[in-house]
């Protein structure tokens, strides 16, 4: 950056200061968790000289908070991706049974939806599509917060849920299927090139909720890249104008994973994996009948409390996914 030239190259540029932020970060933290040790030091140490019950415990409180953040920031050197600490962009579709399928993805959205908000993140739906009867056929949201795609990354799969049906009047178990997609939400310093020749732009009225007025005009846009067959859609704006630039950035997303994919070997073969993920060959597994407990198949971590999680509590989860994928 002390380079004369270096604000000549624009393109470079702006990826070294995102990085040199990144860092200044993680340093920014170190030092935040020296400044809390030695505070805590001299507060039990004022504690003992003084035999200040009150103190002590107070000095308790921040060790614990301390030692929580030391975990936090020894799980975060995990997420060394080249894009974990971005923003995601999450896609939840259902699978072969009709309402049931429906009505698990519409579950599973709400199980996100928790999640993000006991993160303190921002979850944005782009596109849904209700269920013919009940529940989501398919659903396309942002989480924006950071490290989102890092630790979403861990729940790209098929997801298998298990229980007695609500809509099957003879109270039989059925079995459900939904599929996760998470992509990275990129920044404007990554170039995509995509030939406007290549694209079909289609305008439709949007569904579903959104007031009068959403209803009234053809608001909503389909993008369709001809090349690749890749199709992505916006429809959460009133503006036609800003649903094609949410839909452009998820297909420059989309392209730009498509590329690295078949550029970079490891991540060829991980592309092939999901591609090749059926129903059946389910990540995970939601079982409500005839016992209760959820169970990861690719790390073998089995929760009983079944409603913590589908209340948003997956961070064992993903933990343990991240865990297991550093070690490989």
């Amino acid at each position: 950056m002390a380079k004369n030239d270096f604000w000549e190259d624009s393109a470079t540029a702006p990826t070294i200061l995102k990085e040199r932020a990144a860092i200044q970060a993680e340093i920014g933290d170190w030092h935040a968790r020296v400044e809390d040790l030695e505070e805590t030091e001299v507060l039990l140490e004022l504690a003992i000289e003084e035999d200040d019950r009150e103190t002590a415990q107070e000095s308790e409180r921040k060790l614990l908070s301390l030692e929580r953040a030391i975990e936090q920031d020894e799980f975060n050197r995990m997420l060394r991706g080249e894009h974990d600490r971005n923003n995601a962009i999450m896609s939840i579709n259902s699978g072969a049974g009709g309402t049931e399928a429906q009505d698990w993805t519409q579950i599973l959205l709400r199980m996100y939806t928790m999640w993000t908000q006991n993160k303190g993140y921002q979850l944005t739906v782009i596109d849904i599509l209700p269920g013919d009867e009940a529940g989501v056929k398919n659903v396309t949201f942002t989480v924006a917060g950071p490290y989102a795609y890092g630790y979403l990354k861990a729940e790209i799969g098929v997801h298998r849920l298990v229980r007695i049906s609500p809509f099957d009047a003879s109270g039989r178990r059925h079995t459900s299927f939904a599929s996760v997609s998470v992509l990275p939400e990129l920044d404007e310093t990554i170039d995509v090139e995509i030939n406007e020749a290549d694209l079909r732009i289609d305008t439709y009225r949007a569904s579903g909720a959104g007031g009068q007025h959403v209803n009234k005009t053809s608001s909503a846009v389909r993008i369709t890249h001809i090349p690749t067959g890749i199709v992505v859609q916006c429809q959460n704006e009133r503006s036609q104008h800003k649903n094609k630039a949410t839909a452009m950035k998820i297909l420059r997303a989309r392209l730009y994973q498509r590329e690295k994919a078949i550029q970079d070997k490891k991540k060829q073969e991980l592309h092939d994996e999901k591609k090749e993920i059926a129903w059946g060959n389910q990540i995970r597994s939601y079982i409500l009948q005839p016992y209760r407990l959820i169970k990861d198949h690719r790390t073998n971590l089995e929760v009983g409390n079944v409603d913590a999680v589908l209340d948003g509590g997956l961070d064992p989860f993903i933990s343990a996914f991240l865990l297991k994928d550093a070690q490989v």
